[in-house]
């Protein structure tokens, strides 16, 4: 009996730590869904679908990872598939002209890196509305990747790219794709930073109440800046991986990504109002978007109603979590008023 009850309070301590209920709940959900799938249809469950559909998840993770250092501050990073686009444009061109991969990537990296830096200063420097100040860099990039190639699609990068190709799409490592590693070696790195760090914790202050973590000593611009600095680096990696996938720039790359990037956040339990979620989270709804898309392919539902069933699972989990957040208040507000 006394086991059992340690067992009771470890299992409660685990689930009230922040997000991982969310987390779990999300991870049922999942578990359901890929389950109904199989079922449905046997071919679901294979390991060549489940291999390409791991391939299909990690450009969402890792464009979650960078949405979801934003919402966790309590901002919005719109621009995210407007920067997808110019990575992808930007790598394109330049292999086509002689430039090598590697330094295309890090020229694109320097871009890329540039549109982070001024959405992180106009929301910590001048306090622009996040929304406004991600839509004007939005269509900045989204211009950016229609110039560079004077407002037409690449041709191939060659075979002179297939390497990088193979690094960013094609290869595979131990039997899995490498995007997939990519995607995972990147999560361990910001979730390193996210939970165990203070640069992490400076993160969360600043979402929950950013006037009270100024006042407790936090860095408020250089916490936003940081978390601006990785949306624009997680998009720029899935530029790069768009680039290897077509073999060529599109200009159109990266649309509807700022979707995907907040469906993969608050599905996992990242809330829109900041100061809440966790990484594993993101990881459980990239995964719930990418099931859905590709279990009701299998199911032969239409792209559009594929489209229609995301978002109402998104309007659902932010839905959830205001209602979460104000009884949560309320009941606060009572307690305090028992006190007095």
């Amino acid at each position: 009996m006394m086991m059992s009850k340690n067992s009771k309070g470890f299992l409660k301590k685990i689930v009230s730590r922040r997000g991982v209920g969310q987390v779990l709940t999300a991870g049922i959900g999942l578990i359901i869904i890929s389950a109904v799938f199989a079922i449905i249809n046997p071919i679901f469950g294979s390991w060549n679908n489940i291999s390409n559909l791991l391939r299909q998840i990690a450009p969402i993770l890792i464009i979650g990872i960078g949405q979801s250092y934003v919402l966790i501050t309590g901002n919005i990073d719109l621009s995210i598939g407007s920067v997808v686009g110019m990575s992808c444009m930007m790598s394109a061109t330049l292999m086509t002209r002689g430039v090598s991969p590697l330094i295309s990537s890090l020229i694109t990296f320097v871009a890329c890196m540039g549109i982070g830096l001024m959405n992180g200063f106009l929301v910590a420097r001048f306090k622009m509305p996040p929304f406004i100040a991600t839509l004007g860099s939005m269509t900045i990039a989204r211009g950016i990747a229609q110039l560079v190639n004077n407002n037409y699609n690449t041709d191939s990068i060659g075979e002179n790219a297939n390497t990088f190709r193979d690094i960013f799409y094609y290869g595979k490592t131990v039997g899995i794709y490498n995007p997939v590693w990519i995607a995972l070696i990147l999560w361990l790195i910001f979730n390193f930073v996210l939970s165990s760090t203070k640069s992490g914790r400076h993160l969360y202050a600043v979402g929950s109440n950013e006037e009270a973590a100024r006042f407790s000593g936090v860095s408020t611009f250089s916490t936003i800046m940081t978390a601006y600095l990785v949306s624009a680096f997680c998009s720029m990696i899935v530029g790069l991986v768009n680039c290897a996938t077509s073999g060529a720039g599109t200009m159109d790359s990266g649309t509807s990504y700022e979707m995907y990037a907040v469906a993969a956040s608050v599905i996992g339990g990242v809330s829109t109002l900041g100061g809440t979620g966790i990484l594993s989270g993101t990881v459980v709804g990239a995964s719930i978007w990418g099931v859905l898309q590709n279990g009701l392919q299998f199911a032969g539902a239409p792209l559009a109603w594929r489209n229609i069933v995301v978002g109402v699972i998104v309007i659902i989990s932010v839905l959830l979590d205001v209602v979460f957040r104000m009884s949560k208040k309320v009941t606060i507000q009572k307690e305090e008023k028992q006190i007095q």
